[in-house]
Order: structure tokens, then sequence, then C-alpha cells
């Protein structure tokens, strides 16, 4: 027996070879990143994916959570435009997976899963830990391949190397009409691993664009409308505002649009839209991105004699609030004849109302809590206000200041976006979220990634931070992803927590109207007592307080070494 282990010890693994042609092709792709969840049946693909670290050819992170592990790869892609691979083993694990897919799906964000399965022969017998994962992701994914297990013939590795091309085609959306998920269901028979070749030596990437979605064809070319609108939506980009300036139309631009910044801005159009002289005169809206913030927009879409052109270079569905949108395109420019009507008096006249309108609203809001500090010194009533309590006002505002173009924030789902949104100016800095299905799943994992991805870029000594901001609840929700394994690089993020009692985006509801108190406190606002210093604590994060302004103030100045908590208490 002695003897026919030492046999099996350095005998070839089909797993180990189909594990290394397929993970080379991926980088020889331009993938850089690699998730990893340990796990027997994926061990081939990890042992691959440590060695290809340890030459460089890969950037990997490894994480006990799978859930946490698939949103990580959001933000990876998020900061770098790229798929992440993601490495599981089979059952439970890839299940745990599928939230992270359902917002990759919905929100067009590259992904590779690579999930290890058992082979044909074990299937449908009870084995341990197997399940049907190919398919399981139904239409979430734009490919998914059940691979059968390599046997070590000849050709495997170029089925592999086409394999990975596939997927990654998939992914970015080359072959399909937006990127997403794509999954590589692997069967690996025994034994599942063997032996590195020695040699190994690192990959290099060959010169490849990957393409994303398409929009061949004319764009479309607006007629000229004086009473325009353009809506900026989660993920929009910098097209909506180079649109509203060539036009001359005001921009609505959600914060994490990637609009929010040009003299077009319209920061309260909520107010204004609501407004009969202003938001009652809207003849056409185009929107671009995905706009998720507010009960105006929609509203605004559905009314009777308003024409929706709906814009998304990408997509599988179309952003059609109330069926209403009457034209949808992969691209739209404004002609000369639009940008002649914006200098005219009346072009003027509906531009500078929305503009001045919504200053004049902007110095109101910005007189909430704030006095400005005198020189001489700080009276008594300066004092009170550095000492007062803080609200979700003031704790956006001091969290919009101290962001700047090389840092990154990212917005949980919580009241804290709607409340950025509703009064944070213009500002060309790089907001992100997951507003795919705006859940609170995975936000501390997605910033985690983006804060990654940011340092390890070209100039890693001049990259910012990542601030997530988000509430209580969404907090916790994600808390196993503050664990961070033993060898991981840490990146500069700085969590801020507002505590407000959890659940209170519930007040604004109608339902805090009609419910019995007891009930909302019991299944709807779900309170929480949690220490989140000792929470900080035991994953080894640092840990600040700042319950007053001038505390905020003091922790938002500078940018955090490594991971750290700050934790800021709300009025409710």
């Amino acid at each position: 027996m002695p003897e026919q282990s030492a046999l099996d010890q350095h005998r070839s693994s089909p797993a180990t070879d189909f594990s290394i042609a397929l993970l080379n092709e991926f980088v020889r792709l331009g993938v850089r990143d690699l998730v990893l969840c340990p796990g027997a049946r994926s061990q081939a693909l990890a042992l691959a994916a440590a060695e290809m670290e340890r030459t460089g050819s890969i950037r990997l992170h490894v994480r006990t959570d799978e859930r946490s592990a698939a949103f990580l790869s959001i933000g990876l892609a998020l900061e770098t435009g790229l798929p992440a691979l993601v490495v599981v083993t089979s059952g439970t694990a890839v299940a745990n997976l599928h939230p992270a897919v359902l917002e990759a799906h919905h929100a067009g964000v590259p992904m590779i899963l690579l999930t290890a399965d058992r082979p044909a022969e074990l299937r449908g017998i009870r084995s341990n830990q197997t399940t049907v994962q190919s398919g399981l992701f139904g239409v979430a994914t734009r490919l998914c391949l059940d691979v059968p297990a390599p046997v070590g013939e000849p050709d495997e590795a170029g089925i592999a190397a086409a394999l990975a091309r596939q997927a990654m085609d998939a992914a970015t959306g080359v072959a399909t009409t937006a990127p997403g998920p794509a999954q590589l269901n692997l069967a690996f028979r025994e034994p599942l691993s063997t032996a590195l070749p020695a040699g190994l030596t690192a990959v290099t990437p060959v010169s490849r664009i990957a393409a994303v979605g398409s929009t061949d064809g004319p764009a479309m070319v607006l007629a000229p409308e004086l009473r325009t609108v353009v809506v900026a939506g989660d993920g929009a980009g910098p097209a909506a505002e180079e649109l509203a300036h060539a036009g001359g139309w005001p921009l609505l631009a959600e914060v994490s649009s990637g609009a929010r910044f040009g003299p077009n801005l319209i920061v309260h159009y909520r107010e204004l839209l609501a407004a009969v002289d202003l938001g009652g005169e809207v003849e056409r809206v185009i929107v671009f991105g995905h706009p998720t913030l507010s009960r105006e927009i929609p509203a605004l879409i559905a009314r009777d004699g308003v024409e929706t052109i709906v814009v998304a270079p990408t997509g599988l569905e179309w952003y059609n609030p109330a069926h209403a949108a009457r034209a949808f395109t992969r691209s739209i420019e404004a002609d000369a004849a639009c940008a002649a009507a914006a200098r005219t008096p009346a072009g003027r006249e509906w531009l500078g109302r929305w503009v001045m309108t919504s200053r004049a609203l902007a110095e109101a809001a910005a007189d909430e809590g704030r006095a400005p500090l005198d020189k001489r010194g700080i009276t008594r009533t300066e004092l009170a206000v550095l000492r007062a309590p803080l609200t979700r006002a003031l704790l956006v505002d001091a969290v919009w200041r101290a962001s700047w173009p090389h840092d990154r924030l990212v917005f949980g789902a919580s009241r804290l976006i709607r409340e950025a949104d509703k009064r944070v100016p213009g500002k060309k800095i790089r907001v992100l979220a997951n507003r795919g299905l705006a859940g609170i799943d995975g936000t501390i994992a997605t910033a985690l990634g983006v804060a990654l991805a940011s340092q390890a870029g070209p100039q890693p000594s001049s990259v910012g931070v990542t601030r997530v901001l988000l509430g209580d609840l969404t907090f916790l929700h994600d808390v196993g992803s503050l664990l961070l394994a033993p060898g991981e690089v840490e990146p500069r993020l700085q969590v801020i927590v507002g505590v407000d009692g959890g659940g209170s985006i519930f007040d604004g509801l109608e339902v805090a109207a009609t419910a019995p108190p007891e009930a909302m406190e019991r299944v709807l606002y779900t309170p929480r007592s949690v220490d989140l210093n000792a929470l900080a604590a035991a994953y080894g994060w640092n840990y600040e307080l700042a319950a007053t302004r001038s505390d905020l103030e003091r922790a938002l100045t500078g940018a955090p070494t490594r991971p750290s908590i700050l934790e800021v208490p709300l009025v409710r």
C-alpha cells in the first residue's frame, strides 16, 4: 500500500492540467483578478491560482464566504471594467453566489464563475455536496456550460482555452447584447490535483480589447424641443451630461449616475418636478442609465403628453416605467439645430429657470446645521453646532466634501444614498452602488473590490481612499465580508456606518401611516444592538466613533492606511 500511495502522488491529474490551461488562457485574454473560496473539488484551480499569483500573472483574493467572494468580484469589475474569476467548490457553495449573480445580471457587470462539480457518474445518486449546478442561475447568466471531467486527452488544453474565450466573450458582452455573468461548471474526477509541473512562468496578456455590447448603427438624432430634460440614472456615465450640455437642457442626475456635474445639473430635481411651472411643463424626457432613487422620475415618464426616449448602449432589458417610453436607442446625439435652439431666448429661459430655482433651494438646504466659523474665534452658537447630534444631511454633506477625484465613494442601499441624491452638489468624482436590484447584499464586499482594484493601479501610491457609506442594517447584513485572511492585501477602505436604529427607510413609506407601531418595530424596523467597536476588534479593523460634527470632520481628514470602521450615531 505505501508503494501504491507513492505512485498516486506522482501520476498526472487531468484536473490539474486542465485548470492550468484554463487559467492561463483567461490571463492571456486580460483577466487580472481571481477570487477564490477554498474547497476540495476545486483544489486544482486553487493550487494553479496560487502558483500564478507567485509568478505575478494574477491578483489572487481568498475569501471564506462565497456570497462575499462574488460581490467582491463585482467591485473589482466595476473598477477595472473586466470580469474577475470566481472559483468555488460544489454544492451550496455555488448557491451562495446567486445574490451577486442577480445583481451582476441586472446591472450589466461582467463576471465569470468557475464552479467545481462532481463528474457524471456521481450525480443523481445523492453523493455528498452534489446538486444540479448547471443552469442553477437560470436566465441570469449570459453563458452556462456544463463541462465534462477531463480525462487526460491530448486536446484538452485546447478545449480549456476555447472555453475561456467563450466565457470571456459572453461575460464582456462581445457575444451578447450586455455584459454579465458567465458560468463554466467544471466536473473533476479524482485525483483532484497533483504537484504542479516544474518551470511554470508568468503569463503575458495578449493585446485584446474587451468590447462591451454593441452600438452599431447610426445614432438617433434629436429634433429641437425646448422643454426637454435629460435624466441620468445609475451608471449613465458622462454621455448624459454631454447631451444635456449640447442641447441646453436641464440635467437630472442621480448621485451614482457618473453624470452629476456640469453647469446644467439640477440637484433639487424632485422639488422642481413637482412644481407646475417647471415639472408640469416638461414635454420630452431622455433617460440614460437606471433611475432608482426617486418616485418623481417614473411619475414624469408615465404622465400623459410626455415623450420618453430611453438610451442604453447595452442591456437585455430597457428601462420603461408604466410601459410609457416611446423610443429606445443604443446611442443618441443632439444636432446643430438643437444647439441653435438652446441659444435662443426661449432656450436660455427654459434652462435658466431650472438652474436658478435649484440653486435657491440648494442655498436654503445648505443652511441646515451649518454656521461658518469665525476666524477670530468660535462663538457659543458655533460651538453648539459642532457639538450638536448628527443628521443624515450633515453626514452625507461631510462625506461628499471629503471625497476627491482620486477617491472612490460607494453607497449602500440605505436612506443615506437618497439623502445624498437630494442635496449634494455637482462634483466629478467616482460614485458606485449596487443598483441593479438595489438590494442591501454584499455592500462591504463590493467596496472592498473597488478599493483593492483602485489601489492596484499603475500608481498605487497616488490612489486615494475608498469610502463606503451605509446604514447599520446594510452593514450588518454583510458583516462577514470584514473577514480578511492572513496574507491578503489590506485595502484603504473606510466603512462609514450611519446608525439610526435600523429600518428607518420605512418611515417615509405609506406603511408607516397604517401599521401598528409595535408591528413596525418588530417586523420592519428590525432594531439591533451590536457593539460595533467590539465587532471591529474581532475582525481586526480599526474603529472610530464620530458623535458630533467636529468628530466627523476630524475622522474624514486624511486617508486611512488600513481597513477602518467609522460609527456615526444619527438622529432618528
